[in-house]
């Protein structure tokens, strides 16, 4: 017999035996305070040991267990007649249903306090000589273990609320991050190659070379907007197990580069770089990256000219990045560009600001905060 059905087998064998010893659990605890027909010791160990899995099996088959519980115990109250029986009689079986209404509902745990509830006040009723007092404790008892019961339940019911709740919100994060990281990354690369190839249409006939290094620079663009979007598809299928990382996601280290393939677009990018260049964290970096190679596409679009600054500057808290022109055009339509940027700003916990001018042209202006300093 191979190892899984053996485990089994020794599951079902258990689950049987213990079942068993719940059915004969009845009958050894009126046996244990009958008249003495085998040692006392034995029968109080005996009723100790059977009362403790009658409860262990509660979590498995509450109401069964319940159920056995709740009779065998009027059972012994019937026997004996004792308030320490009844006081036993009641504890124990106010501790099942506390159980029952932390880990039912209350279509099945209030039934089932009521019933209780009814026979133990119905059972010292008929064997003990109890006043009203005893009756309404039993009530008030019972009412007690089922409200804690059914508010410790509640409790963890809210609680698995906030966590989906809590990963609905991450999961609609992480999708807000992979459009913003999409429109930025082909908003960009389709901008160049359009460009481009505007340029190489015109000049094919007259000046092939221009159209040469046109095709050359779309070829470039290209090949590096599906690496990213490669990268991106890769981290995106991150739980299978023969995924890995393409390359490093971008950061402003790349901003030569970027600026090499705006050129070929007919823009002219001047980096100045502020402070002391030093890594940053990788979503401040990924971020300040963005933020400039999205504004530096609307120059691209919409500025109508063929000049524009980015700005660097370290600084000990922050790293703010601005960039500016002195075009006519600025941002127009409904496009995501501007609000993309602002939002990788405010995750951030940073400014940002985005608009004309005083003396024409327009300005993208964002600080975002390093760690220690947001901290």
């Amino acid at each position: 017999m191979s190892a899984l059905p053996r485990r089994r087998a020794r599951r079902v064998a258990g689950t049987v035996l213990a079942w068993c010893g719940a059915a004969l659990y009845p009958g050894v605890l009126f046996l244990t305070f009958s008249p003495p027909r085998f040692p006392g010791e034995v029968a109080v160990l005996l009723s100790a040991g059977l009362t403790a899995l009658v409860m262990a099996l509660l979590r498995r088959r509450p109401l069964a267990a319940h159920g056995i519980l709740l009779f065998a115990w009027i059972v012994a109250l019937m026997q004996t007649r004792s308030g320490t029986i009844a006081g036993l009689e009641i504890l124990l079986t106010d501790l099942a249903v506390g159980y029952i209404a932390a880990a039912r509902e209350r279509r099945i745990s209030v039934p089932v306090a009521a019933v209780t509830c009814v026979l133990q006040v119905l059972s010292v009723l008929a064997w003990l000589s109890a006043d009203a007092v005893l009756h309404v404790t039993v009530v008030l008892a019972m009412a007690v273990t089922w409200m804690t019961g059914n508010s410790i339940r509640a409790r963890r019911a809210h609680t698995e609320m906030l966590r989906e709740q809590a990963t609905a919100q991450a999961v609609a994060a992480e999708r807000l991050r992979i459009a913003r990281e999409l429109h930025d990354m082909v908003a960009h690369s389709i901008g160049i190659i359009a460009i481009q190839a505007g340029v190489g249409g015109r000049v094919i006939g007259t000046q092939p070379v221009e159209a040469r290094n046109a095709l050359d620079a779309i070829e470039a663009t290209s090949r590096d907007t599906l690496s990213g979007l490669r990268r991106m598809l890769t981290a995106l299928r991150r739980d299978d197990p023969g995924a890995a990382p393409l390359g490093p996601a971008p950061g402003l280290a790349d901003l030569d580069r970027l600026a090499a393939a705006t050129m070929d677009a007919g823009v002219e990018v001047e980096v100045r770089r502020v402070g002391e260049p030093r890594p940053l964290p990788p979503d401040v970096d990924l971020s300040a990256y963005r933020i400039v190679q999205e504004a530096v596409t609307n120059v691209v679009r919409h500025a109508g000219t063929d000049r524009c600054r980015v700005t660097i500057d370290y600084r000990d808290e922050e790293v703010a990045v601005e960039i500016d022109d002195d075009g006519s055009g600025g941002v127009v339509g409904t496009g995501y560009g501007i609000v993309g940027m602002r939002e990788r700003v405010v995750l951030l916990r940073g400014d940002f600001t985005a608009g004309p001018r005083p003396g024409g042209g327009f300005r993208v202006a964002a600080k975002l905060p390093l760690p220690a300093a947001v901290a």
